[in-house]
């Protein structure tokens, strides 16, 4: 028996990465019994047999699950934007830091397309990328055309299992196939019409990657906010830590109540304006989402 991880599944069969090979695996009949699913990163136990096959005969329990996309045991997501082409969105990159921080997975901030003219980039954007470096997220800048940045990100890769997220069109492939020049992974163009790019990425499978293990997610374009209370929501926003309990009413929700110390931050620039405001937006669907339970 050795253990391994689940790269894929492929109609009935899964793909077990164990000493540095993969094995085409089966289920044993009490996981087909079971109707039990099976993600990649899943940790499990292969029986070999000839010819690269084995069997799956058991499974770790989960230390994170990820649904969308479906990949478990993950100990860092990177979070890919571009400088520009096509726009970053920050709301959206607001909503996958919530995702995993609720997760316990390391989120990390990859900018790609640093070699784009400073007049293709809006100065509001590239200071608000400075600004979540200052509020303690890692950010890493590369060009996947001129290789800046990319040895820290294939450093960063080495011995962990991680995922790949962020709007389409911002060079995820283009990353992966810089940080492992093996790969070829096909890559699109962004829409000069759109100013979006076209998904290349049609499944989830986790790849061998620069010693460790990568998913490059398909792209989605909405996320919801995972189930949390309204009152904690203030803590998936570090910045605000300074500021919490220096409110009038031990209850503030930092929305509407008087003398809150988190809004004055705001007014003096302490705090983003534009994280504030999705701030905002999230705690409404917070309290909407509280109301259907």
């Amino acid at each position: 028996m050795i253990q391994g991880i689940v790269l894929k599944g492929y109609s009935g069969f899964y793909y077990v990465f164990a000493q540095d090979r993969v094995w085409e695996c089966s289920l044993r009949g009490r996981f087909r019994i079971k109707t039990q699913d099976f993600f990649p990163g899943d940790r499990v136990s292969i029986l070999p047999a000839a010819g690269g096959k084995a069997s799956i005969e058991g499974v770790e329990p989960r230390r994170n699950t990820l649904t969308r996309p479906p990949v478990v045991n993950l100990d860092q997501a990177l979070f890919v934007f571009a400088r520009a082409s096509p726009k970053p969105d920050f709301n959206f990159l607001d909503r996958l830091l919530i995702q995993v921080s609720k997760a316990n997975i390391k989120p990390i901030i990859v900018v790609t397309k640093i070699d784009l003219l400073n007049a293709d980039v809006e100065e509001e954007e590239e200071d608000l990328f400075a600004y979540y470096q200052k509020i303690d997220y890692e950010v890493y800048r590369v060009s996947n055309l001129n290789g800046a940045g990319i040895k820290q990100v294939r450093d960063c890769l080495r011995g962990k299992t991680s995922v790949l997220a962020g709007q389409s069109g911002v060079g995820k492939s283009s990353l992966l196939n810089a940080v492992c020049p093996d790969f070829k992974l096909k890559t699109g163009k962004v829409s000069n019409k759109l100013s979006r790019g076209r998904h290349t990425t049609r499944h989830v499978e986790l790849m061998v990657c620069a010693g460790g293990l990568v998913a490059d997610t398909p792209g989605f374009s909405s996320l919801y906010l995972p189930k949390i209370k309204k009152e904690d929501l203030a803590f998936y926003f570090p910045e605000f830590e300074p500021y919490l309990g220096r409110c009038r009413f031990s209850s503030c929700l930092h929305n509407k109540e008087p003398d809150c110390a988190v809004k004055e931050a705001v007014g003096s620039k302490e705090i983003s304006p534009l994280r504030y405001e999705d701030y905002l937006l999230f705690l409404q669907e917070l309290i909407i989402q509280e109301r259907s339970y």
